[in-house]
């Protein structure tokens, strides 16, 4: 037993002193815990993970599909200035570059590939949407950096330099 008295558990918040202890130190006030922060992002500091619009609306796109357009787009705006020069080539949209590198290609991803003409196949460019995402800081720089690998693809089909294919090649860089 101790001098001031049998111990009883005291109650949560009080530091485990003995009540009469308690008494002789007076009351002793603890500040305020802040009120816990409003969370605006999951418990790994995420956040939204993209939209929030239900698959049954129109609005609701995904983003390969948002890729597409972009891809669509660049090449609309090249078919208005180089038509007859593009007439039967195809483009196409790919996830992943495959694993075995063209022979020219040395390290690094590509980001596109342009693809001649052979056996009965057409003309044909390929831009692999997860490497050209990964290198995009924004929306703004997804849609110049998806411009800018189809101004390039575009210049390898004709030959030329992507300068003289797109004069604002590389200006959004």
């Amino acid at each position: 037993m101790s001098p001031l008295g049998p111990r009883r558990p005291s109650p949560p918040g009080e530091g485990g002193r003995p009540q009469a202890l308690r008494r002789r130190l007076g009351t002793v006030h603890t500040p305020a815990a802040p009120p816990a922060p409003v969370r605006r992002r999951d418990r790994r500091g995420r956040g939204l993970r993209g939209l929030v619009v239900p698959m049954a609306l129109p609005a609701y796109r995904t983003r390969a599909e948002r890729f597409d357009d972009l891809v669509l787009d660049a090449v609309e705006d090249l078919e208005r200035r180089w038509a007859r020069q593009l007439d039967g080539a195809e483009f196409a949209v790919e996830d992943v570059p495959p694993s075995n590198p063209a022979p020219w290609e040395h390290g690094g991803v590509p980001l596109g590939r342009y693809f001649p003409a052979d056996a009965g196949l057409p003309h044909r460019i390929v831009v692999y949407r997860r490497p050209v995402e990964a290198r995009a800081a924004d929306a703004a720089d997804l849609a110049d950096l998806v411009r800018d690998v189809v101004v390039e693809q575009v210049a390898h089909l004709l030959g030329l330099t992507p300068e003289d294919v797109d004069p604002d090649y590389g200006d959004g860089q």
